[in-house]
Parts: structure tokens; sequence; C-alpha cells
């Protein structure tokens, strides 16, 4: 059976499907996902707390260049297979190099569940992995469209990405738990990381409904691009698990940095690429990320990873 959180997402998509009147309010849809990725980034600097050596660097600089290379991959499959504008080609290709925080979430839960060795930089990956693929989508977009006064300046894109919601929570929540640790700040920290499941599952419940959303009725004039949503997760996955196998990583972390090469943006490259790239329909970009490659990550992906991993004897 799934994770039990993953059932929550289940039961979202079902109501969201049958045309229920359920739904979580967006205040209530901001707070989680603002305790998330505190709680995310505290997790993460607990861990870091006493063990950040200079023996990281070279694994933090393979991610950070898996964020580039993915984008620079997939751009000419999207050009010329799934036939898409140089827009929108640009736009998917920065969603799938960057990645999902709700699929972070899910894949850490899954370690913990099973007992699986984690490092605690996991958390670091969904940092570097983020800014690198908005960048070169953008490039990709600047490169290759001749039309004038397109996209803002490069300082501003930077801005917009670093001060985005998420990258301040994650970043400032593993300074804060870097600096304290888990015992000096357990008064506070103990609160957030022992709700951490119940908040997951809250999120992935809305999770579900917005993807039932994008998927009602289901667009088929766009099957190379809903095949496409389907069929990558499984191969950007085979990057991560690659890189785990090359630093020798633990089984736990390696198959979160999988699941998180598998997955898609659906928060903040949403946000950088719209203001960026207008002329991008975040809408498609949305059924592929959220409507398809997030479900398949929840409910199938990891797991396969996870598999995928023992049969290699990881």
């Amino acid at each position: 059976m799934p994770d039990i959180v993953a059932m929550f997402f289940l039961l979202g998509v079902v109501a969201g499907l049958v045309k229920s009147d359920l739904n979580v309010p967006k205040a209530a849809y901001d707070t989680l996902s603002l305790l998330l990725m505190l709680t995310i980034g505290l997790k993460g600097g607990m861990g870091l707390h006493g063990n950040l050596t200079l023996s990281l660097v070279p694994e933090l600089l393979l991610v950070l260049s898996l964020g580039a290379i993915i984008p620079l991959l997939l751009f000419p499959l999207l050009r010329k297979l799934v036939r898409l504008s140089l827009a929108d080609s640009a736009s998917i290709c920065a969603h799938y190099g960057s990645v999902s925080a709700g699929t972070f979430a899910v894949a850490l839960a899954y370690t913990e569940s099973h007992s699986l060795i984690t490092g605690p930089e996991v958390t670091l990956y969904l940092v570097l992995l983020e800014l690198p693929a908005i960048m070169v989508g953008l490039a990709l977009f600047r490169h290759f469209d001749h039309s004038p006064g397109t996209g803002h300046s490069r300082t501003s894109l930077l801005h917009e990405t670093l001060t985005n919601r998420s990258v301040v929570l994650l970043a400032g929540g593993v300074v804060i738990g870097y600096l304290y640790g888990p015992m000096n700040g357990a008064s506070v920290t103990d609160l957030f990381t022992g709700a951490f499941k119940a908040v997951l599952a809250l999120f992935l419940l809305e999770m579900g409904l917005t993807a039932a959303e994008t998927l009602r009725p289901i667009p088929w004039k766009h099957w190379r691009l809903l095949t496409f949503a389907c069929v990558t997760p499984s191969l950007l996955a085979c990057f991560g698990i690659a890189a785990g196998l090359i630093l020798e990583l633990p089984q736990g972390t390696t198959l979160v940095l999988a699941s998180l090469t598998a997955s898609a943006s659906y928060i903040a490259v949403p946000a950088a690429m719209r203001a960026a790239v207008p002329q991008a329909n975040i809408g498609l970009a949305m059924l592929a990320s959220l409507g398809l490659t997030f479900p398949f990550n929840v409910i199938f992906g990891i797991p396969l990873y996870h598999q995928l991993l023992l049969s290699l004897g990881v």
C-alpha cells in the first residue's frame, strides 16, 4: 500500500473528480505550506548542526549541476517531440529542472517510515535545484527568441527567485536549525517536527483537489504533453540515482535525490516564469507538473525508485 500521507492526496483527487464541495480555504493552505517549508528547513538545519564539513562541497556542486543539465536536455525534446512553442518549451523545461517541495516532503516521510539512512544535507538539495533550472530556462528562451522587449532583467529575476517564499522559508529554517541544533531549539522545533506528517497529509489533501481540477476534463488534445509528464519522471529519477551511486550516498539520501530529479516545480517556477516569460502558458506547465507528474511520483514513483535502488544493491 502507498504511504499513509499519499492516501490523503488520493482522497483529494477523488473528491475533486466527483465534484465534491470539499475544499481547503486559501488561508489554511497558505498556513500549511508555510509550516511545511519551515519544518523541512528546520529538520535539515538541525541535522547539519555539527556535521557541516568541506567534504559536502563536491556533493552539493554535483546536485547544483543537475539543476542546469536537466532543462538543457529536456528543451529540445519539448520543442521537437512534444511540439511546444519556444516559450512553453523554455517554461516546462525549467519546471522539470526544478523541484517539487511536496514530492520532497513525501520522499522524506517515506525514508523515515522505512528507516532508511538519509543525510541531513538533502534539504540543501531542495534549495540548490531551484535556481539553476529557472536561469537556464530563461536563458534558452532569450537565446532563441528575437522579439524585442521580452522578459525581465536578470537581476530582477534573480531577486524574485531568491526572495520567493519557499526559498526564504527553507533557507531560513536551515539556518535557524543549524544554529540551535536539535537540543537548544527543542522548545520550538519539536512542535514543528512532531506535526510534520499531519501537516503534510493536509497539504497533500489540497494538492489532490488542485490536481483533480487540472485534469477535469482531461485535455486529450495535449496528449504529447500528457505522455511526457507520465514518462519523464522515471527517466529523470535515473539522474538522481546515478549521482547517488557516483557519490556513494546512503540509500535514503539517494532515494530523496532521485525523487527530486524526477519531480517538477508547481510553486516557485510558475511564479518566476509567469513574470519573466509572459508568452508561456503556465496552465500547460501546471497540467503536466501538478496534474500528472506529482501524482505519479507520490503514488507510484517513490516506491518504484526505492525498488530500483534495492535491485541495484544500494
